[in-house]
């Protein structure tokens, strides 16, 4: 009792301590934090490391960190700038704990707060296994019937989640079973999010999903109960989106981020396989694709690959780009990006897609310049085997359009 009671003292007069004796309180190490959206606390884990000017922070997707562009601490004010989402998490050192706000997110500022790290108390007795993957059935504005959950459970207290839609999934949403439920939640940057998962007596999976898309409630299935059932499959991203006349070559004619027109008919495109990705560095899916398609153009660009990101950004974007430089920074992008008006042009300035609806989404030109192949969407490493899956797919498109005969183009 004496010792919890000196503990409780000298963490009382700390603060004090502090402001006396000039130096400043370590903040390094894992705290967990929460980010109030949608009438939600939702929880998620950040850490910080270094001292003084070498201080850095991160958030997790996953076990992947979304690390912070820049950081400070100073007079117990903590800044970690987030620059490819144009955002920061600002908090004060307020009696141990980070009190602040992220943002701005959708055009807001949200309520952050943050702990040291407790590890929790063991809850696993009982705990159903739901490992693998599941089919939620909806009616999306997509015209989706159905979405995928993908559920890798290492232990009742180790889970991990991602819903995986046609433009892409949802980040890994991690946490354990206690109470009779899962609960799971995300927060790296750009899409907060809570899922709870009830396991149902007669093997279903009650969902309540509260996400950037507002809150929902779900139940998902195995896939072949859903079979038997009659329900549809989800979508095949590979014939979501088609083009009008497949024999007619891809069109684009937009600027780079210096104001120089860049076109499909220029020099360094013909008799090139080209990709054509639809994005947005506000995409959070974008996010996942991009260092993948910046890693595939390093492997294959001397053999005739091109890739063209078509950015669709907001307004004052367009007017001085700063967070998509600080996206191709970020994801180490040296392929085109053009910069091709706001979300809501993108029908109007490219006319040959026919239902363009997903962020992103990337079309395969051949050597003449023609769409071969569409994958629309993209599911990050959150969708785990499907990840794998749809990596390996883009590489084999690749290949094999860069195997076919060099012809001079008829563009």
């Amino acid at each position: 009792m004496k010792i919890k009671f000196l503990a409780a003292l000298l963490f009382a007069i700390a603060p004090a301590a502090w402001a006396q004796s000039g130096t400043t309180p370590s903040l390094s190490g894992l705290w967990d934090a929460t980010i109030t959206f949608g009438g939600q606390d939702i929880p998620f884990r950040l850490q910080i490391s270094g001292e003084g000017s070498n201080i850095k922070g991160w958030l997790f997707n996953g076990d992947d960190k979304v690390v912070a562009s820049g950081a400070s601490f100073h007079d117990g004010s903590l800044v970690l700038n987030f620059d490819s989402y144009a955002a920061k998490l600002e908090a004060k050192l307020q009696d141990g704990a980070l009190v602040g706000q992220y943002g701005p997110m959708l055009k807001k500022n949200y309520p952050i707060t943050a702990h040291r790290h407790q590890a929790a108390a063991s809850s696993s007795a009982g705990a159903p296994s739901i490992n693998g993957l599941w089919e939620v059935a909806v009616k999306s504005a997509k015209g989706e019937q159905a979405w995928r959950l993908i559920v890798q459970e290492k232990s009742a207290m180790d889970v991990s989640a991602a819903i995986l839609r046609v433009d892409g999934d949802t980040g890994a949403l991690t946490g354990s079973y206690k109470d009779g439920k899962f609960v799971l939640s995300h927060f790296s940057g750009g899409r907060p999010a809570l899922m709870i998962l009830t396991p149902a007596s007669d093997g279903t999976l009650a969902i309540n999903m509260t996400d950037l898309h507002g809150s929902s409630q779900l139940t998902a299935t195995r896939p072949d109960v859903a079979r038997a059932k009659g329900l549809p499959p989800p979508t095949d991203p590979d014939h979501h989106t088609t083009v009008k006349d497949a024999s007619e070559p891809f069109k684009f004619s937009f600027p780079d981020l210096n104001g120089k027109i860049v076109s499909n008919t220029d020099a360094r495109f013909q008799g090139k396989v080209v990709l054509v990705n639809i994005t947005g560095s506000w995409c959070p899916n974008c996010h996942d694709e991009a260092p993948f398609l910046a890693e595939l153009y390093r492997k294959y660009r001397s053999q005739g690959l091109e890739v063209v990101a078509l950015s669709f950004e907001e307004g004052d974007q367009l007017t001085n780009p700063a967070r998509l430089r600080a996206f191709m920074k970020e994801y180490g992008i040296d392929y085109t990006v053009l910069l091709s008006g706001t979300p809501d042009d993108r029908d109007a300035k490219l006319t040959q897609p026919v239902n363009l609806n997903s962020w992103p989404t990337t079309f395969f030109l051949g050597r003449d310049g023609r769409v071969r192949f569409v994958h629309a969407g993209f599911p990050g490493p959150a969708s785990g085997e499907l990840y794998r899956q749809a990596t390996h797919e883009f590489d084999a498109q690749v290949e094999s359009l860069l195997a076919e005969n060099r012809t001079t183009s008829t563009r």
